[in-house]
C-alpha cells in the first residue's frame, strides 16, 4: 500500500481518518484495511474522543478491493473479509466517539464502516449498496438489522437494492444528512459534546448500550466464506457487474 493510502491526523483529541485511494474509490484493499484496524485500535488507547472517518475525492468507498482477486486462493480470500470484519467491531465497540462522514459511492464494506460508527453523516449525493449476500458473504448484516430493524434489513438486503441519503436518513441507517460545506462544523459540535463526559463514563455508557455480538458475527462470517468456492462465487458475481456502466 502506498504510504499515503490513509492519512491520518490527531489534535486535541479529535484524530481523523481519511481514505486516500481516490482512482480505486477508496476500495479496501488488505493492506488498507490493516492500517485502519492499527490506526483506529491506537484512537482507542491515546486519549481521542472523538473518531472521524472519511473518503478522499468524489467517492467515500466502494468495499472490498476485487482487483487481482482471481490470483487469491479462497483462504486468502475469506482472511481478508474476516480482517474488515475485526475492523469493523473494532470501530463499533470503540470507547471513542466515533463519526463516519460519507459522501458518493459507499458500497459493501464501506457502507459497513459508516454503519459502524456511532454519528453516521452523509451528503445528499451518497448512494449505498450492500450486495454481499449475493456472492454468500455475511458482513456487518447483524448491525445493519440493528441500525434499520429487522424487517427493513430483510427487505433491502434481499433484494440486494441500493438506496439514497434520504432513505438511508428514513430507515435508521444515516443520523443526519449534511452538505459537505457543513461536516467542519459538525464534528467541531460533536468535539464539544464529547467534553461532557469523562472518558472512562463515555466509555461505560458506550458498553451499556451497544449489544456485543462479535462472537456470533464473526462465527456467521467465518461460515460464509469458508464455504467451498467463494471465489467461484465472487466471480460469478463480478462478471455481470463489470459490464455495468459506471453510475
Amino acid at each position: 500500500m502506498a504510504d499515503d493510502a490513509l492519512v491520518a491526523a490527531r489534535e486535541n483529541g479529535l484524530t481523523r481518518l481519511t481514505l486516500n485511494r481516490p482512482q480505486k474509490a477508496n476500495a479496501l484493499s488488505a493492506a488498507l484495511v490493516e492500517a485502519l484496524l492499527e490506526a483506529v485500535e491506537r484512537a482507542a488507547a491515546d486519549g481521542t474522543r472523538v473518531l472521524v472517518v472519511e473518503g478522499a475525492g468524489p467517492h467515500f468507498c466502494a468495499g472490498f478491493d476485487f482487483t487481482d482477486y482471481a490470483r487469491a486462493s479462497d483462504g486468502d480470500l475469506a482472511l481478508r473479509f474476516i480482517r474488515i470484519e475485526t475492523l469493523l467491531q473494532a470501530i463499533y465497540h470503540s470507547p471513542c466517539e466515533t463519526i463516519a462522514v460519507a459522501h458518493g459511492r459507499v458500497f459493501g464494506a464501506g457502507a459497513d464502516i459508516v454503519g459502524s460508527c456511532s454519528r453516521r453523516i452523509a451528503a445528499p449525493d451518497a448512494a449505498f449498496l450492500m450486495p454481499g449476500l449475493r456472492f454468500g458473504v455475511v458482513l456487518g448484516t447483524r448491525r445493519f438489522a440493528a441500525r434499520v430493524g429487522d424487517d427493513v434489513a430483510r427487505d433491502v438486503l434481499a433484494a440486494s437494492r441500493s438506496f439514497d441519503a434520504q432513505e438511508a436518513l428514513r430507515i435508521g441507517f444515516l443520523t443526519q444528512v449534511a452538505p459537505r460545506d457543513e461536516w467542519t462544523d459538525l464534528v467541531a459540535s460533536a468535539r464539544v459534546q464529547s467534553e461532557k463526559l469523562a472518558p472512562a463514563a463515555s466509555a461505560a455508557l458506550r458498553e451499556a448500550t451497544l449489544q456485543d455480538t462479535r462472537s456470533e458475527d464473526m462465527a456467521a462470517l467465518a461460515r460464509s466464506v469458508s464455504a467451498p468456492g467463494l471465489k467461484e462465487r465472487i466471480r460469478a458475481f463480478r462478471e455481470p457487474e463489470a459490464r455495468k456502466p459506471a453510475p
